[in-house]
């Protein structure tokens, strides 16, 4: 099968599709990868990398789609993407294109056939989206920590405080895998963290974590109390396929501290909380009801190298099934296809844009 990796087009989204060694693999099997030039440079890949591990390079992006049949890249495809898509590709990558209908009708007009990572799914879990939002869980930890200073507009304060000095308050909307990320690493630094999530093993795993933690069923009166004294919040609601339901209304907002921070790693899926919007890393925050809100939709694009390592890891064998032949005997792959032939066919998808 001849497989292309494009060049990430996302505002300062250094990831790629599929590392050298990834990309050796499907050599290996027989595969023609064909590589846009520079597509690996971010992530820390030279194309003389790929090459040497028989991975050919072209020097557009239009080369790349008119060539391959199978496109694995990392974001959804943006702008003139979409004019190089064709009906015979066969697309996978994130799509999240529930919080994003305009992109699903665009899809659905090509053609084409699109298998979405973040709705892949294995025994409940769901392989793709995992590492990116165990990146997704750290980086907010970090990004939190770095915006409650006053440089950056926040109040001024440790989250892990000192001795005479209080320590921060954070919640975490949502214990799965990007939440516990990041109840770990704040709660690591000191931070008083309250994660909430309705499943009982969820609330477990987060008390574990120490005895800075606290872990609550999510009643709303119960999040209402606790945003009212919190620093940070760090929303990480997910429903796999579908838009995320707000959880914290703009009244909510409007009751937490002044200069607080909101991070929503669920915003790329429409957000858990009524007053985010889509932001990228170069203009990655905003002030409303005079709370810092940050909304980047990439966040795992910070660090490219560790991204791009950790996605082809979880790529690779699925990559492996649908150059395989009859890729549709593997129910994993089966439960991601969002677009068929241009029809929609995620169940949650459906009901999200009906």
């Amino acid at each position: 099968m001849k497989i292309g990796i494009p060049k990430e087009t996302k505002t300062l989204e250094g990831r790629v599709g599929l590392v050298p060694q990834a990309c050796a693999d499907l050599v290996r099997g027989g595969h023609d990868v064909v590589l846009e030039q520079g597509a690996g440079l971010l992530s820390g890949y030279t194309d003389q990398q790929y090459e040497d591990l028989g991975v050919r390079i072209v020097t557009t992006a239009a080369d790349v789609y008119a060539q391959a049949e199978l496109i694995i890249k990392v974001k959804e495809p943006q702008g003139p993407e979409l004019q190089m898509l064709e009906r015979r590709h066969l697309l996978f990558c994130f799509l999240h294109l529930a919080a994003n209908p305009e992109l699903a009708t665009q899809l659905q007009a090509i053609g084409l056939t699109a298998i979405a990572f973040e709705t892949v799914a294995s025994h409940g879990q769901l392989p793709l989206l995992a590492p990116m939002s165990d990146i997704a869980g750290r980086v907010a930890a970090q990004v939190g920590a770095h915006l409650l200073h006053q440089p950056a507009g926040g109040r001024g304060i440790l989250l892990g405080g000192l001795p005479a000095a209080e320590r921060g308050q954070v919640v975490v909307l949502g214990g799965g895998v990007a939440g516990s990320n990041a109840a770990r690493m704040l709660a690591a630094i000191g931070a008083q963290v309250t994660v909430f999530d309705r499943k009982r093993d969820k609330l477990s795993l987060a008390r574990g974590i120490g005895a800075n933690v606290t872990a609550l069923y999510p009643y709303q009166d119960a999040i209402e109390d606790a945003l009212s004294t919190a620093d940070l919040l760090v929303g990480a609601v997910l429903i796999p396929g579908a838009k995320t339901p707000h959880i914290v209304s703009r009244p909510m907002v409007k009751n937490m501290k002044k200069r607080s921070v909101i991070i929503d790693i669920s915003v790329d899926q429409g957000g858990c909380v009524e007053t985010i919007r889509p932001t990228d890393y170069q203009q990655p925050t905003y002030v409303d009801e005079d709370v810092i809100h940050f909304g980047v939709t990439n966040m795992p694009g910070a660090v490219p190298r560790s991204a791009s390592q950790a996605l082809s890891a979880a790529i690779l064998p699925y990559a492996l099934q649908l150059t395989s032949g009859d890729w549709k005997q593997y129910d994993e792959l089966l439960k991601g296809i969002n677009i068929e032939a241009g029809r929609l066919i995620h169940p949650a998808l459906k009901e999200a844009l009906a």
